[in-house]
């Protein structure tokens, strides 16, 4: 029997910041937020005392209840990461880097199965010795789940930990089934989102005993080969290890690019924004020796009741030339985007990405001036990497409605520094 640790830290961006100002997470008010993006502004995090007073990660700031006075502070998120990074080194300090297997900025799995003879402890006490260390090193509290799967794990941090005195819990088939089956919703298991839970609803299942014992022919009809995972799921089992994940390797790559827009674009100005991020794309591929023939567009508008357009397709190349790639993209856009329509989100995406050893070209292409575009984009590379990213700018990224200098600072879309 194998088991695993999933460790969270508490509203991870709000305990940094408190402890950073040497205040106790949980004492004190603290939302990490930008306020200069006003009151409708997401809060990235709220400290765990704000938590307990009923307000929810990820709420507007107007939601806040007005009686409620607390310390806003501006993301930064280069030092979470740096954070993360250290924590990650204390890990490092109990089990080998082939045992972790880093899920988010803060949340980690961790295979404790070979290491209870090497420390003479049991999961629990691991997990109470790394968390302890990481607290008092840090300051970070943290949330932990044990489970003999992956799986069970992480629901036993999602469900079980977060909501009990010592924020450590334990899950094993027998006990999932006895204390979990009957919970409620279903979107707070792991992988269960709202468009799966209402497919189930549909289908007259409101929890995982539900699933588990519903006619499997049923939910293969409903939900094709990913039935096995809910299946599987609902009987708290996964055969996957954090060494299956490591080695895995996916048979196809893709790089895409999604931003929120600043303000309510018209179509040439989410144009402009559309050309900047077609040129960040193709800097990646041709830093990391790539080259793509599938494009994908998406456009997002700010009045929500119309559909999304934009859509996909092949195209008679395999490069990775801003000038040939853009113009394709600016094809797209011009064919499927409501020109009549304020816009919000724009993402894109190259598909079939392979080794630049296979790009291919048409009759009609210029080879020559493919390669002097190359060879001005490695360049450009080599400036950025550097100097900052900001260090080569286009003519149209000073424009009024351009936003790649501005994301060039941010990271996630938020403040780094």
């Amino acid at each position: 029997m194998r088991y695993y640790l999933c460790i969270d830290f508490k509203t991870f961006y709000a305990s940094v910041e408190c402890v950073e100002r040497g205040l106790d997470p949980y004492k004190v008010n603290l939302v990490v937020a930008d306020i200069s993006r006003g009151k409708s502004t997401i809060c990235l995090a709220v400290s765990p005392h704000m938590k307990e007073l009923g307000v929810k990660n990820r709420c507007r700031l107007f939601e806040i209840p007005k009686h409620i006075h607390y310390i806003v502070a501006k993301p930064r998120m280069k030092l979470y990461m740096e954070y993360s990074a250290n924590i990650y080194g204390l890990y490092l300090k109990y089990l080998s880097q082939e045992d972790i297997y880093v899920y988010s900025i803060d949340e980690a799995f961790l295979d404790v199965t070979e290491y209870l003879n090497f420390y003479h402890k049991n999961a629990q006490e691991i997990a109470q010795m790394i968390i302890d260390d990481v607290y008092r090193t840090t300051g970070i509290p943290a949330t932990c789940g044990i489970g003999t799967n992956l799986y069970l794990a992480k629901v036993a941090l999602d469900i079980t930990a977060k909501h009990v005195k010592s924020h450590m819990a334990y899950l094993d088939e027998q006990i999932y089934q006895k204390t979990l089956w009957e919970h409620t919703p279903l979107t707070d298991f792991w992988q269960v989102g709202r468009g799966i839970a209402k497919r189930l609803y549909k289908l007259g299942i409101v929890n995982m005993k539900g699933i588990a014992h519903c006619p499997e022919d049923i939910l293969y009809k409903e939900f094709g080969v990913n039935a096995r995972f809910l299946i599987r799921h609902a009987w708290g089992k996964e055969p996957v290890t954090i060494q299956q994940i490591k080695n895995y390797q996916p048979q196809h790559r893709s790089i895409s690019n999604g931003q929120v827009l600043f303000g309510e674009y018209r179509d040439q100005d989410a144009l402009l924004v559309l050309k900047e991020m077609v040129e960040d794309n193709v800097l990646t591929l041709v830093e990391q020796g790539l080259v793509t023939n599938h494009i994908s567009l998406h456009i997002r508008y700010v009045d929500a009741s119309l559909p999304s357009t934009g859509g996909s397709r092949k195209i008679s190349v395999v490069t990775n030339s801003y000038r040939l790639l853009v113009k394709e993209f600016i094809d797209l856009f011009e064919s499927t985007t409501f020109k009549s329509q304020k816009i919000r989100k724009i993402s894109i995406g190259f598909g079939q990405v392979i080794d630049e050893r296979y790009e291919a070209y048409d009759l009609f292409t210029d080879y020559e001036e493919v390669l002097k575009e190359r060879q001005l984009q490695q360049s450009i590379i080599q400036i950025k990497n550097k100097y900052g990213k900001n260090a080569v700018l286009k003519a149209m990224n000073v424009l009024d409605k351009a936003t790649a200098k501005q994301r060039h600072q941010l990271i996630g879309g938020h403040n780094a520094e």
